[in-house]
């Protein structure tokens, strides 16, 4: 990614977002309207390369805040006197500056610069470093690529577009969870801990990371299994670019938040001084792209007759109502329809408004989205968020103001269950959904009806506020003076109603029986980092030296109660209404950090980089003896391309060659984790509540540390026709805090406490951007990536002593799981048979030995993008090789529950089929039963979930329009996760949790104006 833009059709694409098809303008400062006045002719022309005009260069008058832009023609006008210096400026290409003469007519031909690289800026978060000096990992997703996708997490629009980087959407309900890791799982712990994620700055102050709604009540478990995704506060179309730091040289700096990589979130700020209005408005459409192929009726009676028939039950159960005669032996129904069959719309609208004078700019942007849910309702989801920027440069550009500010408030009104597993397991004759009355269908009491979930209510309410202001003055020549300060808050509640008209009537409850749980979590931090920084040059030698000091302080508390028996439900939401209220839970938390940072730059002859940081950091959530840590790394750089040696080879534009070395660390444990704890006990002695002891004392355990080492070829072929870069890396994490084992005779069955096992990352990253075609009407360009990710647990002193032995194996990848081995079925007993590992005649727990690995074993993305003339097509293919659960995990024995199964479950063993892939149906053979959980539990439950699919498609057109100057229109027809290659047996392969909803398959039609 990091290239992609460095060609003159990026630019180009780039350029028609930001300067937005402006028409020439000329903005003056109010010190200048005096001068102007004297200013005595106009001068007109265009600006053309060797392929044709060029779009948004910048036409200035030295040495004034005088300045203009092409339209889409490269055509310019601007007033100027005689012996005004014209400056033409393009990214890109080599600036030209003009006298003004007695001409008119100015037209002006830039030449490309071949060491184009230089021009990018890549944004590294306590510094900007330019592209081809930078000695770190960093890749780049800019706006182009994000802000007019129909996704609702800036996440979701980068998946396949960056090397090293694995994104799971982890359901396809709006508002749910995404997955990430960068370059692998560095620490021990469960996926929810959030022991291995990223650190999320926005605008350069730090954002939650943690999932809400996992560790406060869990009230959104059975629909947002794996909790929300606190990026979903941010509006992809308000997010100017995303960096993604990767190794010691990038991350170091960042001391112990830096070990599982950074994420940079920068927020759009206004392009031009010329005030500038922007609408725009899209619908999207979503449904399941995929259902499963389940048996009909005809299909699942006859299983069903089996399983009784191969038990000897001739007469069937009161409460086998499927084939008793108590429902339609002939009704079908495909449930997959009815209960995720909808079409879920999203109405997307958002209104932004930019400008400023000579020294100032602001940009606001107003957003509001709201969508549905595939389910049978009309619930969903809304954001509205609000994004204010306001930069400002003194006259004699010394002092510099840059203030950012998004707010956003999200609701989500969901059913509280997930109706996809339901779908998949009901039986195809149960009966119709309503009554003609239209009131739920409980069937006489035999049919617990589905939508009876939809009387059940999951509501979540979020607020967001992110505010960064920095401050830079420029004290002397070479030094400046930098303030970064910031406020980040959250205020998290979510509410699960659950009246009792939930239950089936036949039971007769009252809202005696109603319930209603509320739970609730705010944080709120501030930051503040001074920070001084000196710059020089004197003759082949360059540095930039960098040192400041951060304090963060974070304060965050939770709460839960729930009331039970209410006289009426119409006061369910009102717990103190309950006759039963409990206070389940309240907890108070704070946290301090404090650290000091230094970074130290030096370049030779434009040649030789070698980049220096250092880290102290101090945490609250260590105790006495280990309070702070020591983190830094080293980068070099070798610009190859540069050296005498090379430079007649005319087919090379650039190369470097680079590599670091470093130490980062980790404090995400949680706080108060080295400290007797305890919790309340809610059994009551003579009317008291007692304290349980929950956690030990361990004044000794220390940070967490991981050593990171890379090297990296980057280079460009052919005029920067041809961009490509490969790295590798190795990545070992130690001192893991982990569960210790004690005696039992202390009270407790571990302490928490720093391990000497070592998790290894390592993997290669291959990047090939290329520009095809680039012509004055025709461009085309390929951006590939390609990662081979490697995880593996090197060493783990006393596991196989401790409780964990069962979770982990050494030389094995931490993601992974203990199966039995499947050895197929027996053709003469129709049994299922597995490996006996310990050979004792019995297959039990002591089996599960077969270790399986869900990571992936590479991931990688190909995008292409074709221009022509004002038309865009762009398409994104995202794959992935890696196993996952399959069907068999889902389904008990054929025909033993009222339980549909998909059809593949047909080829089941009798006489007449020995060699099938599933036992024989039966309603109560015990030894077939009990073979069920080994079955699922088995390597057989686990196969290749690998896919190809092509995650984004666009297709947009610009214009301008005619009559209204300085004004553009763009539509655009835009899909997502449109078409899967895959062998895998289930209804999607990309997933956490089997069963859950899974992405959708969205069509979106929208607009933007300009004006």
């Amino acid at each position: 990614m990091k290239t992609h833009f460095l060609t003159k059709s990026g630019y180009r694409i780039a350029l028609i977002l930001s300067f937005t098809l402006t028409y020439p303008t000329y903005v003056v400062s109010k010190d200048n309207l005096i001068n102007l006045d004297y200013q005595d002719k106009t001068i007109i022309g265009t600006v053309k390369d060797k392929d044709g005009p060029l779009m948004g260069a910048i036409i200035q008058i030295k040495g004034t805040d005088t300045a203009t832009t092409t339209d889409i023609n490269g055509k310019y006008s601007l007033n100027a006197s005689n012996g005004d210096i014209l400056v033409i400026s393009y990214i890109g290409y080599i600036t030209k500056e003009i006298i003004v003469t007695s001409d008119s007519i100015y037209n002006i031909n830039l030449l490309q610069d071949q060491d184009i690289l230089s021009e990018v800026v890549i944004n590294a978060g306590y510094y900007s470093v330019k592209d081809k000096e930078r000695t770190g990992s960093i890749a780049r997703v800019t706006s182009k690529d994000l802000e007019f996708q129909p996704v609702n997490n800036p996440l979701q629009a980068i998946q396949g577009r960056v090397p090293g980087v694995d994104i799971i959407q982890q359901s396809g309900v709006t508002g749910g969870g995404i997955k990430i890791e960068i370059r692998g799982q560095n620490f021990m712990g469960s996926m929810n801990s959030g022991r291995n994620s990223p650190l999320y700055l926005v605008d350069g102050v730090p954002f939650p990371s943690d999932a809400f709604g996992i560790n406060n009540g869990s009230l959104a478990l059975n629909i947002l299994q794996n909790g929300i995704s606190p990026l979903n506060s941010i509006s992809p179309s308000d997010i100017e670019s995303i960096e993604i730091l990767k190794d010691a040289d990038a991350t170091a700096i960042y001391g112990s938040r830096g070990a599982n990589g950074v994420v940079l979130i920068t927020t759009k700020k206004a392009k031009s001084n010329k005030t500038q209005f922007t609408f725009s408005s899209s619908v999207d459409f979503s449904k399941v792209p995929k259902f499963m192929n389940m048996m009909n009726t005809q299909q699942y009676i006859q299983m069903r007759e089996e399983a009784f028939a191969n038990s000897g039950i001739t007469t069937y159960p009161i409460n086998a109502y499927d084939i008793n005669g108590a429902w339609d032996r002939n009704r079908y129904t495909n449930w997959q329809k009815q209960l995720i069959g909808d079409t879920a719309v999203s109405k997307n609208i958002s209104f932004g408004m930019s400008g400023g004078g000579a020294f100032s700019t602001f940009n606001i942007k107003l957003n509001h989205n709201e969508s549905t849910t595939v389910f049978p309702t009309d619930k969903g989801y809304k954001r509205n968020s609000v994004l204010i920027n306001f930069n400002h440069n003194s006259k004699n550009n010394k002092l510099q103001i840059n203030t950012s500010t998004t707010y956003s408030d999200q609701s989500n009104d969901l059913p509280a269950t997930d109706f996809t597993s339901k779908s998949l397991t009901l039986a195809p004759n149960a009966p119709s959904l309503f009554n003609k009355d239209g009131s739920l269908n409980w069937e006489n009491g035999t049919f617990t009806n589905p939508l009876a979930s939809l009387e059940e209510t999951y509501e979540n309410k979020i607020k967001t506020l992110n505010i960064n202001t920095q401050f830079s003055y420029n004290v002397l020549k070479n030094t400046f003076i930098k303030v970064n300060t910031g406020i980040t808050s959250t205020d998290f509640e979510e509410v699960l109603l659950q009246p009792h008209t939930i239950i089936n009537p036949a039971l007769g409850r009252t809202s005696a029986f109603s319930e209603s749980k509320l739970a609730t979590q705010k944080t709120e931090s501030y930051i503040i980092e001074p920070q001084l920084n000196y710059q020089n040059i004197w003759g082949k030698n360059k540095i930039s030296f960098l040192i400041g000091f951060t304090y963060q302080n974070t304060n965050a508390s939770a709460s839960q109660m729930r009331g039970k028996n209410f006289s009426s439900n119409a006061l369910i939401r009102n717990i103190s209404a309950a006759k039963e209220k409990i206070l389940a839970n309240t907890s108070k938390s704070k946290y301090n950090y404090t650290s000091i940072f230094s970074r130290l730059n030096y370049t030779y002859d434009d040649k030789y980089i070698a980049n220096i940081t250092t880290r102290r950091d101090g945490s609250s959530r260590f105790g006495e003896n280990n309070r702070f840590g020591n983190f830094g790394a080293v980068g070099l750089a070798w610009i190859v391309s540069e050296e005498t040696f090379l430079k007649d080879l005319s087919f090379l534009s650039f190369a470097k060659l680079r590599t670091s070395y470093g130490i980062t660390g980790s404090d995400n444990i949680g706080n108060y984790a080295y400290l007797d704890t305890y919790t309340i006990n809610n059994s009551k002695y003579d009317d008291e509540v007692g304290l349980a002891p929950t956690s030990l004392h361990n004044p000794n355990f220390k940070w967490e540390k991981t050593t990171k080492f890379e090297a990296a070829l980057e280079f460009s072929l052919f005029k920067n026709t041809i961009n490509s870069s490969v790295a590798y890396y190795n990545n070992r994490s130690t001192d893991q805090l982990v569960g210790l084992t004690l005696p039992s005779t202390t009270g407790f069955d571990r302490i928490t406490g720093n391990s000497p096992a070592v998790v290894e990352n390592t993997g290669w990253e291959f990047t090939l951007n290329t520009n095809n075609i680039n012509s004055n009407t025709w461009r085309w360009s390929t951006n590939f990536n390609l990662s081979f990710p490697k995880n593996k647990l090197v060493s783990y002193p006393g596991l196989e002593e401790g409780t964990q032995s069962s979770t982990y194996v050494i030389g094995q990848p931490l993601n992974i799981l203990k199966f039995y081995q499947y050895q197929g079925i027996d053709p003469i007993t129709g049994l299922y048979q597995f490996k006996d590992f310990n050979n004792d005649g019995i297959i039990n727990y002591l089996d599960q030995q077969l270790v399986k690995n869900f990571n992936p074993e590479f991931l990688g993305g190909l995008q292409n993008t074709i221009s022509y003339k004002n038309f865009t097509l762009d398409f994104l293919f995202y794959f992935t090789k890696r196993d996952n659960y399959n069907l068999n995990y889902g389904y008990n024995v054929p025909g033993s529950i009222m339980q549909n199964m998909p059809i593949e479950m047909l080829d089941r063993w009798s006489i007449d089929n020995p060699n099938s892939t599933y036992s024989q149906a039966t309603y109560s053979n015990t030894t077939i039963l009990q073979q069920a959980m080994p079955f699922k539990n088995s390597d057989n439950s686990i196969s290749d979930a690998s896919y190809i699919r092509l995650k984004n498609a666009s297709i947009s057109y610009l214009m301008q329009i005619p009559k209204l100057p300085n004004t553009s229109l763009r539509i655009y027809l835009q899909g997502q996760n449109l078409w899967t290659i895959t062998s895998y047996k289930g209804i999607d392969p990309e997933f956490i949790s089997y069963g859950n909803l899974p992405p959708l398959r969205t069509y979106s039609f929208g607009a933007s104006l300009i004006f």
